[in-house]
């Protein structure tokens, strides 16, 4: 049996020697061009002069374009049409390309975009949520608003109120491969084009609109890509679409991929917010009533801004019943990169706020935190038996076994059915020895005056399928050869994540053999058409059901013709065999008789998820298909002198359903972790006054390294089948464990609070220099 098993890596060996060939390695052919935008270095503005002649006549540059130069508007936006390859007249943040440079090697391109001679009339520059209210600069005609009950009515009738602000920073995605595209000119005006995205089936749509032509003319192929978190779902379709261009124009194959700095001054990070909170409660921190406002800043163009902003409205329950909830989203323009999808697509901010609220209470009451955030988890709405190994019952002793208690629903209607958040909270508390450490760490808070440590459990609950309904289907293509090897192909993209050995895996079980004779090729727009992007954790969901549809049709065939063919009862494929009653045949022999006697071993797979339903105006319906679980306890210890800390021990337990893969799905949780860390504690996103950024490379920007990893990590699945009829009854581990992180920072929260009585308003990113400023904070008179 594969499904299930702990494998590596499909890719592992290639990676770890060198091998992997990412779009940089691939070979070139020797007229190849190659290219590199001039950017501009104002953040808004009208450009009143272009003087280009010096870029056109330095070395090895063979040709320049600017917007002016393009036969047809070559838009790159995923969305609004709003984005176009290069400046027209205006520009609307420093790094926006300006021009496009085509020369004959990398480093020719890079030094001729320098030597333009641009002028560019500056204007006042949006960059703060401040100037862009003033300014009523938005992206919708005002506030997006989803309610349950009447919030003002319960915040004012509870027995306690806290209120506050907390401010969210971006996060560059800071994938180790760079952006990168080739494009590859063909007969009758088609196009190759080799694309580091996480989308092919949209850089093959964005590429044929900009050239004029059918989709059918425009092939995009994407083999791996080193990293993506987001930040090549619609980012990497300007670098594809100005090699095609290039490519068209010259007949010559063109490429093009950023350096690191230009990567960071062009491409979109994940949305800054300012969560503003109201919140009524009683003795026990149960909430009566939360009115919650989101300000999300999300730079020039609209890109995914109004989706991600939408799912952060969608969590920011997290995992608590609320029973009357205001949830209000304003979607702010401003003068910087245009911020688009991140792991986690808007979630992690919109739980951030309400984690941030449980610490509220807690403080404000006195209580442990957790003790607050048992008292609002969501309850289990049904018993349902649980998978092998657990050892629990989804119901546990917070569900009744003689009665099911009323089905609670979330702020926006749908009703939750499967959390099992009471008793992974329970069973991390006990394995983590949560309250005796909690006590050590008051004793030693009372008896150290400079270093505080402080502990933190905070839950995820995370909703799986893509918000834009029709984006949640996949199809996949599978061959049977002869000698009983299989080849398939399906619309999703290896980012480094294992989705291509996850999905081999399936194959593998399907068929009843080893997972070795499974091989899966490059994605690819001509194999697979019509492809959703490999995000919103549905990677495997999706993909992996679509091929085990076409498995199952080719062996329902093989079925079929092997019974008829020994007169048996019974088919069963198992061990790298086919049994026919009696007879015993390799996968391998059973497959060439199929061949032999004219039956059929290709299929194409289809599947779209079931049971969904979302009205995003109204804010009402389904648009999740089920909810994915965990629960991380973090330990830190703070210096109050200079704001440093240290992640001193992790405990996560991780809700993967029936895990496909468990070592798969634990590097997944790891890895998450450590990013949603970073993203709240050393990823600090820095824009001068200009509106310039500063931190556009890696001595700036500091991203988690090794030695910033828990010295104690200790990490477990919860393996318990998903309830819904997914993929071997998995559940999708990709987004969620990042908002696993948002531990650190509330431990971070705990330390500051040991060091006064004033509530510490840690903000985030909680980098030293801010963690010191919470202490001073918490130190002042309440």
């Amino acid at each position: 049996m594969s499904v299930g098993e702990a494998l590596p890596h499909d890719g592992a060996s290639l990676h770890v020697t060198g091998a992997a060939r990412y779009v940089d390695d691939h070979p070139l052919p020797a007229d190849t061009l190659h290219l590199a935008f001039g950017l501009s270095h104002v953040a808004a503005g009208h450009i009143s002069k272009m003087v280009l002649a010096e870029v056109r006549h330095a070395p090895g540059v063979i040709a320049v374009l600017t917007a002016d130069d393009l036969e047809r508007d070559a838009d790159t936006s995923p969305s609004a049409h709003d984005e176009p390859l290069l400046a027209q007249r205006q520009v609307h943040y420093a790094g926006q390309p300006l021009f496009l440079v085509a020369a004959d090697s990398h480093l020719a391109a890079r030094k001729a975009a320098r030597l333009a001679e641009v002028e560019i009339t500056p204007v006042a520059p949006i960059l703060s949520i401040e100037q862009a209210l003033a300014a009523n600069s938005r992206f919708e005609d005002g506030p997006r608003i989803y309610e349950k009950g009447d919030a003002d009515k319960a915040i004012a009738n509870a027995p306690h109120r806290i209120e506050g602000q907390i401010e969210i920073g971006g996060q560059e995605h800071f994938y180790l491969e760079g952006q990168a595209a080739l494009a590859l000119p063909q007969d009758n005006g088609d196009m190759v084009v080799l694309s580091s995205t996480q989308h092919p089936t949209e850089v093959q749509h964005k590429v044929a609109d900009a050239l004029g032509k059918p989709m059918h003319a425009v092939r995009v192929e994407t083999r791996r890509m080193g990293g993506g978190f987001g930040g090549k779902e619609s980012q990497g379709n300007a670098l594809a679409i100005a090699c095609a261009l290039v490519a068209a124009r010259t007949g010559r194959p063109a490429k093009m991929r950023y350096d690191r700095e230009d990567d960071m001054r062009i491409t979109g990070k994940r949305h800054p917010f300012r969560i503003t909170y109201r919140a009524g409660f009683d003795d026990e921190g149960r909430l009566r009533g939360v009115d919650v406002v989101h300000h999300v800043l999300c730079g020039w163009s609209q890109d995914l801004s109004l989706p991600v902003a939408d799912r952060a409205m969608l969590h920011a329950d997290n995992a608590y019943h609320l029973p009357n909830a205001r949830i209000e989203s304003h979607r702010l323009r401003t003068n910087t990169q245009s911020a688009t999808a991140f792991r986690g697509f808007g979630g992690p901010q919109g739980m951030l706020g309400i984690e941030r609220i449980m610490d509220h209470i807690a403080h404000h009451l006195g209580r442990d935190p957790i003790e607050v955030r048992q008292a609002n988890m969501y309850a289990p709405a049904e018993i349902a038996p649980s998978g092998p190994g657990t050892g629990h019952r989804f119901g546990g002793a917070h569900s009744p076994k003689t009665a099911k208690p009323e089905i609670q629903t979330t702020p926006y209607g749908q009703e939750v059915r499967d959390s099992i958040l009471p008793q992974m909270t329970d069973a991390l508390l006990r394995s983590s020895d949560y309250h005796a450490r909690r006590a050590r760490a008051a004793t030693w808070n009372a008896g150290n005056a400079i270093f505080k440590k402080g502990i933190a459990l905070t839950p995820v609950k995370f909703g799986i399928s893509f918000t834009l309904t029709h984006l949640n289907q996949a199809g996949a293509l599978v061959h049977v050869y002869q000698d009983g090897s299989v080849q398939l192909n399906h619309g999703g993209t290896e980012m480094g994540q294992g989705l291509h050995q996850k999905v081999a895996q399936v194959a593998a079980s399907q068929f009843g053999i080893d997972v070795q004779r499974v091989r899966i090729t490059a994605t690819d727009t001509a194999k697979v058409p019509n492809t959703s992007a490999t995000a919103a954790s549905s990677g495997s969901d999706l993909n992996g059901m679509a091929v085990k549809s076409a498995c199952d049709t080719i062996r329902g065939r093989m079925t079929e013709f092997l019974a008829t063919y020994f007169q048996a009862g019974s088919i069963r494929f198992a061990a790298g065999k086919v049994f026919a009653d009696t007879h015993v045949l390799s996968f391998g022999e059973a497959a060439k008789l199929c061949y032999q006697h004219r039956i059929s071993l290709s299929s194409t797979g289809f599947y779209k998820t079931p049971e969904l339903a979302w009205d995003r105006i109204k804010g009402r319906g389904r648009p999740f298909f089920y909810f994915a679980y965990g629960v991380a306890v973090s330990e830190v210890v703070i210096d109050t002198l200079t704001g440093e800390y240290r992640i001193l021990r992790a405990d996560i337990l991780h809700d993967a359903g029936k895990s496909l893969n468990p070592a798969l799905d634990v590097g997944q949780i790891e890895g998450g972790y450590l990013q949603g860390a970073g993203w709240l504690t050393t990823e600090e996103l820095v824009w001068d006054k200009p509106g310039r950024l500063k931190t556009h490379a890696p001595s700036t920007y500091k991203i988690p390294a090794c030695g910033d990893r828990p010295r104690i990590f200790n990490v477990a699945l919860w393996n318990s089948e998903n309830r819904e009829e997914t993929i071997y009854r998995s559940k999708a581990v990709g987004e969620p464990p990042l908002m696993l992180g948002i531990s650190v920072h509330m431990a971070l929260s705990d330390a500051v609070a040991a060091c006064g009585a004033r509530y510490p308003d840690l903000q985030a990113p909680a980098t030293p220099e801010e963690v010191l400023r919470a202490v001073h904070r918490a130190r002042e008179a309440a």
